[in-house]
């Protein structure tokens, strides 16, 4: 704590320091301790009329979360949840290593501007409007069927949406870019020399990354694989829009309790075992990589 506050003390000033720090304290206070430990104390509650708030029926159980492992659709859901953001991870990852790649250590100086220009600049547009465009390229008759049945890859135009596979695919579109910046950040960082001097030794592109780009990128790979978990298991959007019944997100289950069933309680108990989800997740990734919060920050 030191070793931070005192670079801080000496650029900005003592007045200034204590100012950011307090308002800092008062964000994570009012924006996210307090409302994660009303959410618990909820999701810890029975749901009672009002009149019955505060009597003896109103006691501490853990009765909300046991209702996830004894409804099997919603622990089918939940479940499929986990292995469906895994996927979109994995599939993210494999198509934001060789891309943050070349930006960081192949693309010429000059013309890097705008690639990383024309990388970003869809993501200037609202998710929602993101996940529209993919229902359209997804639909009976959108322009993905148009082609395909151009081409002769099927007779005639395929239900693409409201499965799993069309989720699965806005997911890594509309998480690419948190998956692309962070390995980018980390590989840009890798001295070239390094690649040439293995090239030089007669190493194979398979080796150099095994053994030095990818040890050097762990902590960029983590943090992106971070993120694109916890927004896929978080999003409420794109398997509302690309989706179906058959292809339900738990963040679905968690909107019907709380705007639909009106059941806060059992919402804020489900929406409190993602976050847990979460959490575990980050914790697997950093013994995974084996990184400490100090590496993810930078």
């Amino acid at each position: 704590m030191r070793a931070v506050l005192e670079p801080a003390l000496r650029r900005y000033g003592a007045p200034l320091t204590v100012t950011l720090l307090a308002m800092s304290a008062a964000w994570v206070l009012l924006m996210i301790a307090l409302p994660q430990l009303l959410m618990v104390d909820y999701s810890l509650r029975p749901m009672l009329p009002p009149s019955k708030i505060g009597g003896p029926e109103d006691v501490h159980t853990l009765r909300n979360y046991g209702t996830l492992w004894s409804n099997a659709i919603h622990l089918g859901i939940f479940l499929k949840t986990v292995w469906g953001s895994a996927l979109v991870t994995a599939v993210t990852l494999a198509l934001s290593y060789p891309m943050a790649f070349y930006l960081a250590q192949v693309a010429p100086k000059r013309k890097l501007p705008t690639l990383v220009l024309m990388l970003v600049v869809p993501f200037w547009i609202n998710e929602i409007l993101r996940t529209f465009a993919w229902y359209i390229i997804l639909a009976y008759n959108g322009p993905l069927n148009a082609l395909l049945v151009g081409l002769g890859v099927w007779a005639e135009p395929v239900r693409l949406l409201g499965g799993d596979g069309g989720v699965i695919a806005g997911m890594v579109y509309v998480y690419v870019l948190f998956m692309v910046l962070p390995i980018y950040n980390a590989i840009e960082t890798l001295d070239r020399h390094q690649i040439e001097a293995a090239r030089d030794l007669g190493a194979g592109w398979i080796a150099i990354h095994r053994r030095i780009v990818v040890p050097h990128a762990k902590p960029g790979i983590a943090v992106g694989c971070i993120m694109t978990f916890m927004l896929a298991a978080g999003s409420y959007a794109v398997p509302a829009l690309l989706g179906g019944p058959q292809s339900r997100w738990f963040t679905e289950i968690i909107y019907n309790w709380f705007f639909e069933g009106g059941n806060w309680n059992q919402g804020a108990a489900y929406a409190f075992i993602l976050l847990v989800l979460c959490v575990g997740f980050i914790l697997v990734m950093m013994r995974l990589f084996r990184v400490g919060l100090t590496d993810i920050a930078k």
